[in-house]
């Protein structure tokens, strides 16, 4: 931008036009391409104007709401209106200037009624509010604005590691409530399970000694029936004495049994018996004393 020497003619490039003065006042646009211009007659090329996109990019420092102090990062992409390129280009020295006086003006009187963290959640409706102010503004100088972006939002070194501490600590805190639940769920599910064992076991020794009974009284009857003169105490006291020697037989032969001292001898059975037996009655008479 700025103004020519007198020329008889010049070339305007694409994306690109040119301001014409007669006499030094504005007579006309000049678009891209080749232009003779009548010196004499007062006429020259005062300028050339881009109408490519350009970026500013614009450092804001401020303060928010909670007191922190934030670097902002703005990236405005402007360019010239052809139709209004004469108010470009002679109503502004500098509009590079003037978009960062306007980006300041705003972002400064929004920041600070934000905290940082809705700052960080809602820097796009900062973006928007800045959008507006400068095509309200701007475009009264035959600029239009493209885009704007809020690129970054850079809080102090040392706020950012107590958000980061707090971050982790949040993190650390969550971990742990996950691991006391899984640390519960395994002690229920371990819970249930052996409570489940143990009944399964609890049904299983019911049906041994319920098979075990059956298998008494079906040998009992077989044997009374095959051999005369026998009664069923008889056959009880031959059964003992057959299943304690198999029980010391089996403690014997297994080298992990630990050493079992017994009275032994055949006779110790039969006291064992009447030791049963004698429990047995005492049982029954006490529970009939209990219902007279």
């Amino acid at each position: 931008m700025g103004n020519t020497n007198c020329i008889v003619g010049g070339c305007i490039d694409q994306a690109s036009v040119g301001v014409v003065e007669r006499w030094g006042r504005f007579e006309h646009i000049a678009e891209p391409g080749c232009h003779f211009f009548n010196p004499l007659a007062g006429q020259w090329l005062a300028g050339v104007l881009s109408t490519r996109i350009n970026s500013l990019e614009v450092k804001i420092e401020t303060k928010t709401k909670d007191n922190v102090f934030v670097q902002l990062i703005c990236s405005i992409q402007y360019r010239v209106v052809k139709t209004n390129a004469d108010d470009a280009f002679y109503e502004l020295q500098n509009p590079r200037e003037q978009i960062q006086a306007y980006v300041f003006d705003v972002v400064r009187a929004l920041v600070p009624m934000m905290t940082l963290d809705a700052l960080f959640e809602q820097k796009g409706e900062v973006a928007k509010s800045v959008l507006e102010e400068l095509e309200k503004v701007m475009g009264a100088y035959g600029y239009s604005i493209e885009h704007i972006l809020m690129v970054d939002i850079i809080p102090d070194p040392s706020v950012r590691k107590a958000m980061n501490e707090i971050n982790a600590a949040q993190r650390l805190q969550l971990a742990s409530v996950y691991k006391g639940e899984a640390e519960k769920i395994l002690q229920v599910k371990r819970a249930e399970a052996e409570a489940e064992a143990k009944y399964l076991g609890g049904v299983g020794v019911a049906r041994q000694r319920q098979a075990i009974t059956d298998g008494l009284r079906e040998n009992i009857m077989n044997f009374s029936s095959k051999v005369e003169g026998t009664s069923s105490k008889d056959i009880m006291d031959l059964i003992m004495i057959t299943q304690y020697f198999d029980t010391m037989r089996d403690l014997g032969s297994s080298s992990k049994n630990t050493t079992v001292f017994l009275p032994h001898g055949p006779g110790h059975v039969r006291d064992i018996s009447d030791q049963i037996r004698n429990g047995l009655m005492e049982a029954n008479s006490a529970r009939v004393s209990d219902e007279v």
